[in-house]
């Protein structure tokens, strides 16, 4: 299982495809790991593909302290990732928080970001979408099996038209664990505390705009769920004015799009043929 190992002595888990293309690192949302883009693979056959799981997500290592679940311990993370592969530069394609981790990223190393998707994510986080993770963050679910919890997502899940019911099965298994009390989340419980101490839904949420309009000089490229309760229709238009960026709404998608819809596809290709071809 290949592994490096952090800074502060953690282990973490990563796939690299290898290859001389240009290269990608994925990097998923809040709870999730490196199987958010096996959908979108298919897309990324031009690049280098590397895929990590944060700490305490997957099969990565949890940290014994959990205040280390924060955007710039994990961008320090995907930095040394790259320094144990030998690599000066990557493009982000981030997904909701791999998306601020590319934007703080540009801040604190902006000479190893190569170009940035944002996959239903940008410089304004929605508070009402971030009010319903924090109700589910850290909590074991309540279904007992993965037939169950698939049929809940398929007919709970809003704004997901046209789901098929294997793909909400193939999604209950890449986030959830079988055991013979039910079914367990895949990482630490303890990233709800990091959550909550450093996140407040009620105050100020921080300018973010200026870390975006860093970036304007890279390739850049963002996908956008029609549906979506976390990266507003408003947000995503101004980020097209801020441009010049790449973009695609995706019909009957939430939060996050899946990455193999047809126009995501489009967008993910062109994308990475805007990108530099690894020296």
């Amino acid at each position: 299982m290949p592994t490096f190992q952090t800074s502060d002595g953690l282990s973490l888990y990563f796939e690299d495809t290898g290859g001389d293309g240009p290269v990608v690192l994925c990097l998923a949302g809040l709870t999730r790991n490196s199987t958010d883009f096996d959908y979108a693979l298919p897309a990324l056959t031009n690049a280098r593909v590397i895929r990590l799981d944060y700490r305490g997500r997957g099969k990565s290592d949890w940290a014994e302290d959990f205040m280390t679940y924060n955007v710039d311990r994990e961008a320090r993370d995907a930095l040394e990732l790259l320094d144990h592969l030998g690599l000066a530069q990557a493009a982000i394609l981030g997904t909701s928080r791999g998306g601020l981790i590319a934007m703080h990223l540009g801040q604190i190393a902006p000479d190893r970001l190569s170009g940035v998707c944002f996959n239903d994510v940008g410089p304004v986080i929605e508070t009402s979408g971030l009010e319903i993770i924090l109700v589910f963050i850290g909590r074991n679910p309540i279904w007992k099996t993965m037939d169950e919890a698939a049929e809940a997502f398929g007919t709970r899940i809003m704004g997901f038209d046209g789901v098929p019911a294997s793909r909400w099965r193939e999604e209950v298994e890449k986030h959830f664990i079988e055991t013979p009390d039910g079914l367990a989340i895949n990482y630490d419980p303890k990233l709800r505390n990091a959550t909550l101490a450093t996140f407040d839904p009620r105050a100020e949420q921080p300018d973010l705009w200026p870390l975006f309009d860093a970036l304007k000089d890279l390739p850049l490229a963002v996908i956008r769920g029609a549906n979506s309760d976390i990266l507003s229709a408003e947000t995503y238009a101004e980020m097209q004015e801020r441009g010049p960026i790449l973009a695609a709404e995706i019909p009957n998608r939430g939060h996050v799009p899946f990455l193999d819809e047809p126009d995501a596809v489009a967008i993910l290709r062109d994308w990475i043929a805007q990108l530099e071809p690894r020296p």
